[in-house]
């Protein structure tokens, strides 16, 4: 995995003082960094209801078992499903309401495998699933999630987008349109679910340390160049998993009551947009 190249700053600590004790929460991409790091969170948090979702068998078993040794009064569970799928997005947030009895929190956390590459070097039969493997997913399951708690009158859905959706950096072209998408999206969702006491808001980081996506913009020295000038900027120290689910945490909390369609960048000061 990556590390965090900013060694003068301390590895972030998961907040304390929250309190999900009787919450309903689903994880979408759950298994692996951010994700991981959030249902690890909740579940210190005194969330015990938890639905991790994933593709991977074998990593939504490990990532129970980390949920459990954090906090060995949660009871985590892993739904296997492909999201970007409409009739499995549907059939997994439906499941994950009725195993929980409800369902108060939606946290997509989903990441299409890339590597920043420029345009014109971007296969072009590869741009449609680009789009789709990144933007697709956290739409399906909202939609499916609405309607759950339009029901019950309450709920909050935290969607991960990245700060390729405002600030413009080369070899992001296609994955900085799918982010836009999430971002514009989420904010419109906002506005028509506010009414039934659904909130939605949007985090944008940058490059986050300790993840696949860290690694992957690493191994090529195209990508390697762009995002070492990028994470030099980051004087508050690289993002981290940890400082995305402590943010998500709040989102998700009845400290952010009021605040819903709002787009929350997370970089450690890499940009201010």
């Amino acid at each position: 995995m990556g590390e965090n190249t900013n060694s003068s700053h301390p590895r972030p600590a998961l907040a304390t003082g929250f309190d999900f004790t009787d919450s309903k929460i689903m994880v979408v991409g759950g298994t692996s960094g951010v994700g991981l790091a959030t249902a690890v969170g909740f579940a210190r948090a005194g969330a015990r209801k938890l639905v991790l979702v994933g593709r991977n068998e074998q990593r939504g078993k490990q990532a129970v078992e980390t949920v459990v040794e954090a906090s060995p009064s949660s009871e985590p569970e892993f739904l296997s499903a492909d999201v970007n799928d409409p009739g499995r997005a549907g059939e997994v947030v439906a499941d994950a309401a009725r195993r929980m009895g409800g369902l108060d929190v939606l946290v997509n956390s989903t990441v299409a495998v890339y590597q920043p590459t420029l345009l014109h070097d971007t296969d072009i039969d590869a741009i449609p699933g680009m789009l789709m493997q990144q933007a697709l997913g956290p739409m399906l399951t909202s939609r499916a999630a609405v309607p759950i708690m339009r029901e019950q009158r309450r709920g909050a859905i935290i969607n991960i987008a990245s700060d390729a959706a405002k600030v413009p950096t080369p070899g992001e072209c296609i994955i900085g349109a799918a982010m836009a998408a999430i971002v514009t999206f989420s904010r419109t969702l906002a506005v028509e679910a506010k009414r039934y006491g659904v909130r939605v808001n949007t985090i944008t980081p940058s490059l986050i340390a300790n993840t696949g996506s860290y690694d992957r913009a690493m191994n090529l020295e195209f990508s390697r160049k762009i995002f070492e000038k990028i994470t030099s900027q980051a004087h508050l120290g690289l993002t981290e998993p940890e400082d995305l689910a402590n943010t998500i945490m709040f989102l998700a909390s009845s400290l952010a009551a009021n605040i819903t369609g709002q787009v929350v960048s997370v970089n450690g000061g890499i940009s201010v947009a």
